[in-house]
């Protein structure tokens, strides 16, 4: 994984992984347990984290800017949250910007009691709902798109607090995977189309939620299955867990790019190993796009099962030609503005006794801006190299993501501006290749890619969008939107 730090990617280069969520009730040391859960989810989320826990009376909340370890490491801390039900997120802002008052779990003292919410994705119709809650008298606390089901529900009519969350599901369109809290215990679902991921563990007599099976390693809970695609799951303080499916049995389309670059490559995603496929998509790539070089150097870290994939398939040997330091983070202070020149630098290093006069293949995991692949390429030939070769573990990403990535406006993504001819000239490699779209769906396991029906959400490489973008269309011209969006009755 890449950190994703303002400080260490000020080119806005990497595709900014959405949030990580985490929930567990019926566990005595459950914030301590959610505290070690987001921990392993940090990937998902670095610029802020919160628990909110529940002793059966009271819920209490804790929040903070910066990481897990920076706000959660003292036994003091772990103090303020008793009880045996906790929920926590590691946040990046991609709606509502960043700041305290946007951190989650959300909270809202509901005529049903008390009602937390923590979030991974993205709303897309959440301005249009807000516009008119506010109308009807509705005062939000942040500029979160998560505070806008809270207000669904608490001005639902239905009658009980499950009725009320999915009368305001029903209204909420785009991508969701959310753990609630409430007086009588623990909602865990996901989005009609399961964009987002989150899985359900056991550990003893607690039940455990997750974005990603690494965090129920972490604690030591067993995997018992993903959450499926628009399902609830319904957890009583007593442990009785209960399955709805209000919104009937849609085929899933999951964001295939969590193979790609956004789970941590030890997690298990729709079966299968994150490092399996993501080796699996190196060796299409040497199928696909084969270079006649001597070595095959990763783009540290994420970049590392795909090379060692198509290493493997290519008969070329793997070697560390990047060596990334491990100890660059948020108290770096730039001494000048030219000094973000050497961003690339502090992280990455060339290996120049081995680089040095040898024809290399560089793999890395996508291509958004391209400015970084163009730094990491001069710094090979910097280091020597005859030929420097760039292969790419995804297809061009072309289009942007508005499920809870923050990606940038597609006037800003390289491959949206150039074929891959200008863009290998853009970032001065001798040639430039992407595996195919049908690869990749190889790579996860399908024999190819169901244009009529897509298995999985591919809407940052296809433009195929799965749902209704409301807001955007509101901003935009239906007409003139250069991102097409596809309507759902």
């Amino acid at each position: 994984m890449n950190i994703t730090d303002p400080f260490l990617d000020r080119d806005g280069d990497k595709l900014r992984e959405e949030c990580g969520i985490f929930g567990v009730l019926g566990a005595r040391d459950a914030a301590a347990m959610a505290a070690l859960g987001l921990h392993a989810l940090q990937h998902r989320g670095q610029e802020a984290v919160g628990i909110t826990s529940f002793d059966g009376q009271e819920f209490y909340s804790r929040r903070g800017i910066g990481h897990v370890a920076a706000n959660f490491s003292s036994g003091q801390a772990i103090a303020e949250l008793p009880g045996m039900m906790a929920a926590g997120h590691v946040r990046y802002s991609t709606t509502g910007g960043s700041g305290l008052r946007n951190v989650q779990p959300l909270f809202a003292d509901l005529a049903s009691g008390g009602f937390a919410i923590a979030h991974n994705g993205n709303i897309s119709n959440a301005m249009f709902l807000k516009r008119d809650l506010v109308q009807k008298g509705a005062i939000f606390q942040s500029t979160s798109d998560t505070e806008v089901i809270i207000h669904l529900v608490a001005t639902s009519r239905y009658p009980t607090l499950l009725d009320r969350f999915v009368d305001a599901l029903r209204l909420v369109e785009g991508a969701y995977s959310l753990i609630c809290m409430t007086p009588e215990g623990m909602i865990a679902c996901r989005d009609p189309l399961g964009i987002r991921p989150l899985v359900m563990g056991k550990l003893g007599d607690a039940v455990v939620f997750a974005s990603e099976t690494v965090a129920l390693d972490v604690v030591g809970a067993e995997l018992l299955r993903e959450v499926e695609p628009g399902e609830l799951v319904q957890v009583s303080l007593d442990g009785a867990i209960s399955s709805h499916r209000p919104f009937g049995n849609e085929a899933g389309r999951p964001c295939i790019f969590e193979h790609v670059y956004f789970s941590r490559p030890d997690s298990i995603m729709g079966g299968r190993s994150v490092y399996q496929v993501r080796k699996a998509i190196g060796a299409e790539l040497a199928i696909e796009a084969p270079a006649d070089a001597d070595l095959v150097i990763p783009v540290p870290d994420s970049g590392v099962p795909a090379a060692l994939g198509y290493a493997q398939q290519s008969g070329l040997p793997f070697e560390l030609g990047i060596i990334r330091s491990h100890y660059v983070g948020r108290t770096f202070i730039q001494p000048s503005d030219g000094a973000r020149n050497l961003d690339v630098k502090r992280k990455h290093n060339a290996n120049r006794a081995l680089v040095e006069g040898k024809r290399i293949v560089l793999i890395d995991d996508s291509i958004v801006r391209g400015t970084t692949s163009l730094k990491i390429v001069q710094m090979m030939r910097d280091a020597g190299a005859s030929e420097v070769h760039m292969r790419i573990a995804s297809p061009p990403t072309e289009h942007s993501c508005f499920y809870g990535v923050d990606t940038p406006e597609r006037s800003k993504l390289l491959a949206a501006r150039m074929d891959v001819e200008a863009m290998a000239k853009f970032i001065q490699a001798d040639s430039l290749a992407f595996v195919s779209i049908d690869g990749l769906y190889r790579a996860v396991g399908e024999a190819q890619r169901n244009a009529a029906r897509p298995q999985y959400c591919d809407a940052c490489f296809s433009g195929d969008y799965p749902t209704r973008l409301t807001d955007l269309a509101e901003r935009e011209d239906q007409g003139q939107l250069a991102l097409p969006v596809e309507k759902v009755a």
